[in-house]
């Protein structure tokens, strides 16, 4: 898919996120499959955890536990924890 304009794409890094690049695009994954997106803006995901690889799903967020819960811990269910 050639470029329609003369202009670069622009491309904007998020260390804690994903590539948002100017569409439409085409990308090549490591298998040689074309992922073809003609949106205005594409969030290609950096994290490999996404289900829509290669595009972002939002998978790299941190889950937040709702307020008043605790993590479960090894102690709460009877368990012991394992150290190398």
């Amino acid at each position: 898919m050639p470029n329609a304009d003369d202009r670069p794409r622009r491309v904007t890094v998020d260390p804690e996120g994903p590539l948002l690049v100017e569409g439409p695009v085409e990308v090549v994954g490591e298998d040689g499959a074309v992922h073809t997106s003609r949106r205005f803006t594409v969030a290609i995901c950096t994290c490999r955890r996404s289900r829509k690889y290669p595009w972002c799903d939002t998978s790299h967020r941190k889950r937040v536990k709702p307020e008043g819960r605790r993590a479960r811990t090894a102690a709460d269910s009877g368990e012991t924890e394992r150290t190398s």
